[in-house]
Parts: structure tokens; sequence; C-alpha cells
């Protein structure tokens, strides 16, 4: 555990609140390379500094530092999630609810699900339903719809009332192919599929045209040779935990520590593998999410960002090797509250 202590005089408890120094021996940012020797400055839920302890302790003197082992790396986006419960080190997640008045623990985003049987039982019930529980959602939640239905003609309205509402969309890929999704104009920027089965190469292309992030979700990781395909092809990746009735959760970190260990095993060494699944369980999960842009954005640490990280007692030459390990979780820190342990 960390060792607090004063870089300099307290700062009184005036708006907008004290400035708190997280520093390690390494500090994975995600959006730029890894720093040695790093900090983390935030003030109330927003990061205000990343760079060397040495820089930020000169720039922040009145700032309490925590002190920790191992390394700080943005918060882990769980794009799919299976809740409860939460993985270690994700501070952020997309979740389906069943009932909207349950409080999500973690910011991102509470997906209305519509499971309608046929378009009958949409308008008579469903979709009304549906308008309300999202008008009447406690803001500033942010709300999408969890397009569950079978029928197209249902996929069709749930597009629209998307578009008009504003709302992202999350699609499951074991009820629709990716084609009939395109035709129902299910796809696009705003929408993110999650994924357990493998995608041919017509797939993954439209998809990527569509600019539509994929989250690979369990019961298994997909083949090593899909995940690369997806990551090679220019597709944006993300990671979900949410699979079949029974499956147990598997957090982002897990996926990708098995998707890295499986490439190995069939002696496969893509380019920088580590460094990519590293950035789709944390940059392409805060994308499916559409959270990684502006300020508050999610997914990676820079001056701007929501102060979303965790702390895992991982060490050694290689960085992204060393997370993917999966090492224990020391902390999160979400929106700049701290919770220590897993």
């Amino acid at each position: 555990m960390p060792s607090a202590k004063r870089a300099g005089p307290a700062l009184g408890r005036r708006a907008p609140g004290p400035v708190v120094l997280h520093s390690a021996p390494l500090v994975l940012p995600v959006s730029t390379v890894p720093i040695r020797d790093g900090a983390v400055a935030i003030r109330g839920e927003r990061v205000l500094a990343v760079g060397t302890r040495a820089d930020l302790l000169a720039s922040y003197p009145s700032a309490e530092e925590l002190r920790w082992p191992g390394m700080i790396v943005a918060g882990l986006v769980d794009a799919c999630s299976a809740v409860p419960p939460d993985a270690p080190g994700v501070t952020a997640r997309g979740g389906v609810l069943s009932d909207l008045a349950d409080c999500p623990a973690l910011p991102g985003i509470s997906y209305v699900e519509v499971t309608s049987a046929g378009e009958e039982e949409w308008e008579e019930h469903d979709r009304d339903a549906v308008i309300t529980a999202i008008r009447e959602a406690d803001r500033p939640r942010v709300v999408g719809i969890a397009a569950h239905a079978r029928d197209p003609q249902v996929l069709e309205d749930v597009a629209v009332l998307a578009r008009t509402f504003g709302l992202r969309l999350l699609v499951r890929l074991d009820r629709h192919s990716p084609a009939e999704l395109d035709e129902a104009g299910v796809l696009g920027p705003l929408c993110h599929v999650a994924s357990g089965r493998s995608l041919d190469p017509g797939e993954r292309k439209l998809l990527r045209l569509r600019r539509t992030v994929v989250a690979l979700c369990p019961p298994e990781p997909p083949q090593v040779q899909d995940a690369l395909a997806l990551l090679d092809e220019g597709n944006t990746v993300a990671f979900g935990s949410r699979g079949p009735a029974g499956t147990p959760p598997t957090g982002p970190l897990g996926l990708a520590g098995a998707i890295r260990r499986h490439a190995r095993e069939l002696r496969l060494r893509p380019k920088e593998l580590d460094r990519r699944l590293v950035e789709a369980a944390t940059l392409g999960g805060a994308r499916a999410l559409g959270m990684d842009r502006g300020r508050g954005r999610i997914g990676s640490l820079a001056a701007g960002t929501r102060a979303d990280f965790a702390v895992f007692d991982a060490r050694g030459r290689y960085p992204y090797a060393a997370l993917l390990s999966q090492p224990p979780c020391l902390a999160t820190v979400v929106g700049g509250v701290l919770t220590r342990g897993a």
C-alpha cells in the first residue's frame, strides 16, 4: 500500500479542492508512451497533468502525494458488462440493466434492453415503456439501448428511436449478422457490437467501414487469429465481460491476457501486440461507449481526462506484458475517489 506524505504545505479545502499527486515507478497513460517514475496530478474528478514525478512535484509543490508501488494505468473499460461483479481495475462499463432504478456502481452507460418478440409487442407496449424509461432515467446518467430483439422491423424502429434521442446502441452478434444489422440501420459510429464468435473477413470489413467498435466477449476469447485480424485490419477492438447465461464473467484484462497467451502458444508474435491489447482494454472500451473525447474523457490519462485509473502491483522491463500477466490490483480511482484493493 502507498505511503502518504506532503510534498509541501497543505492547501485549504476550498473549491475546486486540493491537488493530489499519485506517483509510481511506472505510469501507463495509454495515449502516450509509458513514463518511468511517473505521476498523475488530480484535482477533484479531473486530471490536471501527467508526467514525471520530479516535474509534477515541482509544478504542484503543495500537493499531497500518494506513492504507489508497481504501475498506474488508465482505468479499464468493460464495454459489455456482466453485473456483478466488476473485475479488478475496471473504472467504467456499459451495463445492460433490467431496471434503470438500479444505480450502477461505476460510470459509463446504462443500456435499456429491448427484447420484443415481434413488431406487435413492440408497438403495443415495449416502445412506450422504453421511451418512458429513457425520459425518467436519473440524470446525469448516460443511457443507451441494447437492441436484443430478433425481429428486423423492431430493430429498424429501435435504430430510429436511438437517433431521435441521440442514444448509443449495443447489439450482440449471436442474434444477428453484421449485414442484417446494417440493413436495419443499426450499425454506425454510435453503435458497438458484442461478439463471442469468429467474424469472417467480410463481416470485419463491414464493421470497420461503419466505424462500429467490436467488443470481444466470453464464453471463450475468439480464436486468436480472428482477434489479431481485427487488430491488424484496423477495426477498433474493446473487451466485454458479459457472455451467455451461466458464463463466469471475465474482465477486460483477463480476456486480453488470454488472447496474448494463446498467441504465444501458437508462436505468433505480432508487432506490439501487448500494447494493442492494453489499448483495447482501456481506450478501445472508451471508444465503444463514445467516451474517448472531450473533457472528462476516459480510457487514457492526460490533462482534462476524468481521474479514472487503476494501480497494479506490476513490475518488469516490459510494462504492457507485465500488466497482461494480471498482477494484483492495489487500488482504483474513479472520478478522483480512491478505493483500495480490487
